[in-house]
């Protein structure tokens, strides 16, 4: 047995983690901690469909989306509570760029071969950067057992109310920005950001959602298929951000179960991350382009205005280079 599994297994004996599903209750208070420190990001007008609009998340301070998250649950704990967290990338930069901005302490573990980019910036902020395991499944399982810690605060990326009630808030944002029937897309890979949008949509009437998979890491649809949580094969994507197993128990496919659920291929985010190229002058990583991939595939039934929310932009530049030449 290796010192991973041996590690999962004293992980899950010293504590099976309980996670309260999020409420509408939770929107408020992570909209009005967002709000105050965040800028809407903007909805650019797209070729992409008729009448189609891009979310765009690129132009958030760390890069993703996921610094709504990481805003909403740092801003709840107490101030001498230091947040853990594991994270392919984005999710550690929301972590580590709301710590700083609050003043808090954070250690942010990340795979041993984590995107060169995401590293990089992640040394640019006051945290404890831990590089450990071969993939997030192993970085996730280390960070469980730090967060099991008297004054630490394990914080998931997708796994936790306070951060999905911070993705929801943009869906609060398209409110304004998006008025009427929408179909909405947005990648998933635990299913934070899907969840936040079908929490926000709970109060929305016309609003239709559809979430994209790498076709490497299908955990969410086999969750929801199934009922419960399911172990399948993650495979080498360069939807970094979407690859990985759920945490046993997770909250998210639960409320993801009503909405779409399709998968892309890797040959499909290159074109697509391309096309944003081309189109827009965007530059977006693998998992931001996901929504757009299944948009130029056809595989989703769109009604009203389509929204796809672009989700993040942390590629290195040399393989951003590459990928357009087509290699």
């Amino acid at each position: 047995m290796t010192a991973d599994q041996l590690r999962y297994r004293r992980v899950m004996t010293m504590r099976q983690r309980h996670v309260r599903p999020p409420t509408l209750d939770d929107l408020e208070p992570a909209w009005q901690t967002v709000h105050a420190v965040l800028e809407p990001t903007p909805l650019l007008s797209s070729t992409i469909a008729p009448d189609g609009g891009l979310k765009l998340e690129t132009f958030q301070p760390t890069g993703s989306f996921k610094v709504r998250g990481g805003l909403s649950a740092i801003s709840a704990l107490p101030p001498d509570q230091r947040a853990v967290t594991a994270s392919a990338g984005n999710h550690g930069l929301g972590i580590a760029w709301a710590s700083a901005r609050l003043g808090r302490q954070a250690t942010v573990v990340v795979p041993e071969h984590s995107s060169a980019a995401k590293v990089e910036a992640l040394r640019t902020f006051p945290i404890e950067l831990v590089e450990h395991g071969a993939d997030y499944e192993a970085a996730e399982r280390y960070a469980l057992e730090l967060g099991a810690a008297e004054g630490v605060s394990f914080i998931s990326p997708y796994n936790d109310p306070l951060v999905i009630a911070g993705q929801a808030t943009i869906g609060r944002e398209l409110d304004s920005q998006a008025p009427g029937e929408l179909t909405v897309v947005a990648p998933v890979g635990g299913g934070g950001l899907l969840s936040g949008l079908a929490l926000w949509a709970r109060s929305r009437p016309g609003v239709r959602l559809a979430g994209v998979e790498s076709s490497q890491s299908r955990g969410i649809s086999a969750a929801v298929a199934a009922g419960h949580i399911v172990r399948v094969p993650v495979g080498d994507t360069i939807a970094d951000g979407l690859a990985a197993n759920l945490e046993p128990g997770s909250v998210t496919p639960g409320l993801v179960a009503a909405a779409q659920l399709v998968a892309v291929d890797d040959d499909e985010l290159r074109a697509a991350m391309r096309w944003l190229f081309a189109h827009h002058g965007l530059v977006a990583e693998g998992s931001g382009a996901a929504g757009i991939a299944a948009v130029l595939g056809g595989k989703l039934d769109i009604a009203g205005r389509l929204v796809v929310v672009v989700t993040g932009r942390n590629i290195a530049a040399d393989r951003f280079a590459k990928m357009l030449q087509g290699s």
